[in-house]
């Protein structure tokens, strides 16, 4: 009893109604009126898993579910399992509920990431052969079809053959007859076909009056001369009829036989309906999915917001919804919320009720993230009053019989039954209150300690100072109370934890103009102490506005610089996108020039060969190659030396794993003296680096000539040109490795005189072991490194003999 009275104080059977809005079918309204609470955690953790999903589906479908066609067919299939007979219209709507729902299992089915769904339509059969016989018997306006049965279409022709007969002779009395007929028109009366006659004429045609005119003044008349094709015409339509009812027999049988399949199809319907219904309430209130928590976990629903108030700001015109904050620490039973009237204490209370509720029932709960919370077994109010004129209760006494229902919900209905302490909430406004200040203050102080005793959680509003005092007592309780403006003495609906609320009577009655003398008065009859506590909570309160006030600055400071790093990381990689486009323009062009190259390079080499290969067509061929490297390759430009140490300054010794001081350095030797520890050394600038990571950028000094210069080179029979044939790379290879491909490349290169070999700069030993190699080749003549623009100290170029 005491769970349906907590259902209907929290407005519960409201919200249910906007639910039901949102339903698609007449099964899911009502099952959306009716909710059942669960009663376990699991079945809430299956109904919020059909919200989510639903809720993911339609956002990703980016349309809603489709229910058209699903109609109540309940009735129709308990009438056809007792053996009635079921009319076209409720085989269309059968067969049109087949259809909606194989719909939606098709769609269900074709979707990822949506097991709980998947699971529920897993076991729908929707008969299409069941589905096809119907549309095929029966028309889209419930009457059965010419297509039912060959007799059924023979019955037909030969009614249409007699109703034209008498047709025919019925309109030939007429043209004969037509001073006694009234109107010249073929009518009806039951199943017999009639002419007007004029009652004075009624002799002139004979037949059998049906009926006349209000006034008499016509008669309807069936002629004899058609009577006995009425009579066919009555049998045709008998038979019609029966062989209607043996196809519409045999279609409520096919029904029979698969009622339980077609009543698990429709539950199946409903259920999933209602879900949508969830999902899209849960959408229109902008709710999140709340996460059940155990008891070592603190309860956390930030800027919740009453659903029912939320439906009256969207639907009545209502006020704007002020949000409340509700965090409770795991070891906290009991909060005592104090504040004035009308200041939404009693509002507080529904809140949390009606979120609890709508997180057991699978209803996102209009909360930001993260909305997490227990999941209560039982849910227990006392709110407003209870007086009865017919069983003499006062309030007191109403709330006291309501407490005495809320204990044995708890605890047993008899002092003798226990059970253990149940996962439960339990909410009571103004606890203690109808009575003697004193009496009432110490019943629900007695009360609250019981109730921690025996709930998980206990929300109580109260009026009661004393009851403020109980959080310093006892850990497991905590202040809350609702904010209330002295400027203009009015409550803000805002909800502070962990501040008592303190009174505001005499505050309020010398606002609005209550003699001096009097609130003095009053003053000194509560006494200092009172008036100490008053102003120390009036103190916190300050405190809090002012860290509120902070935190809001702190909030817009961080917008203000979260919108500063969007539009910096946009112009960055707008400006990496640019120079994207930069190197994309200058490979094209470079790609451009060394096309252009190779195919002027290719016009001088045919030229050649087809002339004389004499050394002046050779020298000539050289210096067009020439004139062609200038005009195409860049010129090249040394980088300035972006790092010089300085005396004084750290620098980092990279091969000691040092960071040593420079004592002095000398830029002709490129060398630098520094010290670290008792240590004094002297290293080249290769060897250094700064402490950010940059090197020394050292100058490539002139070789020195040598004492007998070596002759220049005879003039080549043929340009100097880079192909495969004359070109090794041995980078990555070992010394002893490279000697072996070294000699193989400088036989297969002896044709073209000229050797390119592609070693790499790395730390030099590879290109220094090549170079004592190649000096000590017979077949090579002279080494040198090439250009800068070919390779540089990466490559070196061997002439041979």
């Amino acid at each position: 009893m005491i769970q349906e009275e907590t259902l209907d104080l929290l407005e519960w059977h409201r919200l249910c109604q906007h639910l039901s809005t949102f339903a698609a079918t007449k099964l899911g309204a009502i099952a959306a009126q009716y909710m059942r609470l669960p009663d376990t955690k699991e079945e809430s953790c299956q109904l919020l898993a059909q919200t989510e999903e639903v809720y993911d589906l339609e956002n990703r479908l980016n349309t809603k579910l489709s229910f058209d066609g699903i109609s109540d067919i309940g009735d129709a299939l308990e009438r056809a399992d007792l053996g009635g007979l079921l009319s076209g219209k409720e085989l269309l709507s059968i067969a049109t509920t087949l259809a909606g729902v194989r719909r939606l299992r098709r769609i269900i089915e074709e979707q990822e990431e949506i097991p709980v769904l998947k699971e529920l339509v897993a076991d729908v059969r929707t008969y299409p052969e069941i589905e096809q016989d119907i549309h095929r018997c029966i028309e889209e306006d419930g009457k059965v079809s010419d297509r039912a049965s060959p007799r059924l279409r023979e019955i037909r022709g030969q009614i249409k053959v007699v109703r034209e007969r008498i047709y025919r002779k019925l309109q030939d009395i007429m043209q004969r007859q037509s001073g006694a007929i009234q109107e010249s028109v073929i009518t009806q009366r039951g199943d017999r076909f009639v002419l007007p006659v004029k009652a004075p004429q009624k002799d002139q045609i004979s037949g059998i009056i049906h009926d006349s005119s209000s006034t008499g003044a016509t008669l309807y008349i069936e002629p004899h001369s058609v009577v006995e094709q009425g009579n066919q015409l009555r049998q045709h339509h008998r038979q019609e009829q029966i062989e209607e009812e043996v196809i519409l027999r045999g279609l409520t049988q096919q029904i029979a036989q698969v009622k339980e399949d077609l009543e698990y199809l429709l539950a199946v319907a409903t259920t999933l309906d209602l879900a949508v219904a969830r999902s899209r309430y849960s959408w229109w209130l902008q709710a999140n999915p709340p996460r059940f928590i155990d008891s070592t976990e603190p309860i956390t629903l930030r800027q919740l917001r009453h659903p029912l108030l939320v439906w009256q700001q969207n639907h009545e015109q209502g006020v704007e919804v002020v949000p409340i904050n509700v965090q409770v620490d795991p070891k906290i039973r009991v909060v005592a919320i104090t504040g004035p009237n009308t200041g939404g204490k009693t509002v507080t209370l529904k809140t949390i009720g009606l979120a609890t509720l709508m997180a057991k029932a699978g209803i996102f709960i209009p909360a930001k993230v993260p909305v997490e919370l227990p999941w209560f077994e039982e849910i227990l109010a006392d709110i407003g009053d209870e007086q009865s004129l017919q069983q003499s209760l006062s309030t007191f006494s109403g709330h006291i019989r309501r407490m005495i229902r809320i204990i044995e919900a708890l605890n047993g209905s008899s002092p003798e039954e226990t059970k253990p302490p149940a996962s439960s909430l339990v909410l009571l406004d103004e606890v203690g209150a109808g009575t003697d200040p004193a009496e009432g203050s110490a019943l629900a102080t007695a009360l609250l300690k019981y109730l921690a005793d025996q709930a998980q959680l206990t929300i109580a509003t109260t009026h009661y100072g004393e009851l403020k005092a109980l959080k310093y007592q006892d850990e497991r309780f905590e202040n809350a109370s609702v904010e209330f403006n002295d400027q203009t003495l009015s409550p803000t609906y805002r909800l502070l934890w962990g501040i008592p609320g303190r009174s505001n009577a005499l505050t309020i009655a010398g606002r609005l103009g209550l003699r001096p003398e009097i609130i003095e008065e009053a003053r000194t009859r509560v006494g200092g102490f009172s008036e100490d506590i008053n102003q120390v909570i009036a103190g916190l309160e300050e405190q809090r506005r002012e860290q509120e006030q902070k935190a809001k600055e702190a909030s817009k400071l961080l917008q203000e610089t979260e919108r500063f790093y969007a539009e910096v990381s946009e112009k960055a990689n707008a400006l990496q996108q640019r120079e994207k486009d930069l190197k994309q323009l200058q490979e094209q062009e470079i790609q451009k020039a060394i096309a252009q190259a190779k195919a002027e390079i290719a016009q001088v080499i045919r030229q050649l060969q087809q002339g004389n290969t004499t050394a002046q067509n050779a020298q000539k061929a050289t210096d067009a190659l020439t004139q062609i490297a200038e005009r195409q390759l860049p010129k090249q430009k040394h980088p300035p030396i972006s790092y010089r140490p300085k005396v004084g300054e750290k620098v980092r010794i990279p091969g000691l794993g040092q960071t040593a001081e420079v004592l002095s350095l000398s830029e002709e030797s490129e060398e630098v003296s520094v010290r670290f520890g008792i240590m004094k050394m002297t290293v080249p600038f290769t060897d250094i680096e700064s402490l950010d990571g940059k090197k020394v950028e050292t100058q490539e000094k002139p070789k020195p000539a040598p004492a007998n210069p070596a002759p220049p080179p005879p003039p080549k029979s043929s340009p100097v040109i880079r192909t495969s044939q004359n070109t090794i790379d041995i980078r990555g290879s070992r010394v002893a490795e490279a000697e072996a491909d070294l000699e193989k490349a400088i036989a297969k290169a002896t044709e073209s005189g000229i050797l390119w070999v592609i070693h790499g700069k790395g730390t030099g030993k590879l290109r220094q072991g090549v170079h004592e190699f190649l000096q000590r080749h017979p077949q090579v003549k002279r080494l040198e490194l090439a250009p800068q623009n070919e390779g540089g100290s990466g490559v070196t170029i061997a002439y041979l003999t």
